[in-house]
């Protein structure tokens, strides 16, 4: 595939990407950017609600542990939402413990990544979720 080609496959998608590390935030944005997508990012779950509503982004990377709504909160809130609940949402943390995959599976998030991430985890985490999916639809 060519670079013209991987851009035109991913233009038009909008990713958030939820983290209270400004790091995080501006690895995972750089990343995605670089590939076409359109980034939204917000530090915590209560600043990205609100972005959510008024952009609908395609997929959701939110971290787990954040002040104020941690990302166990806000995949629940968005996904007891009939008008967000079919937006991917993919987990994130440093923890790869059972029990924090079993929690996300609970409040409903479709995948669990644990930092630190790579290129390639994002970009597949989208494929499997958006263009594997619009594929067979």
């Amino acid at each position: 595939m060519t670079a013209s080609e991987t851009l035109a496959e991913f233009s038009g998608i909008k990713v958030m990407v939820i983290d209270d590390s400004k790091t995080i935030r501006r690895s995972a944005e750089s990343l995605l950017q670089k590939v076409g997508y359109e980034v939204l990012t917000a530090d915590n779950g209560f600043e990205a609600l609100p972005i959510i509503s008024s952009q609908h982004p395609d997929i959701i990377f939110i971290d787990i542990m954040m002040p104020r709504l941690d990302g166990y909160q806000t995949c629940a809130l968005v996904k007891n939402n009939p008008k967000y609940r079919d937006i991917p949402i993919v987990m994130l943390s440093s923890e790869d413990g059972l029990f924090d995959r079993a929690k996300g599976r609970v409040v409903g998030a479709e995948q669990y990544l644990t930092k630190p991430f790579t290129r390639d985890d994002l970009l597949d985490a989208i494929r499997i979720h958006l263009l594997d999916k619009n594929k067979d639809a």
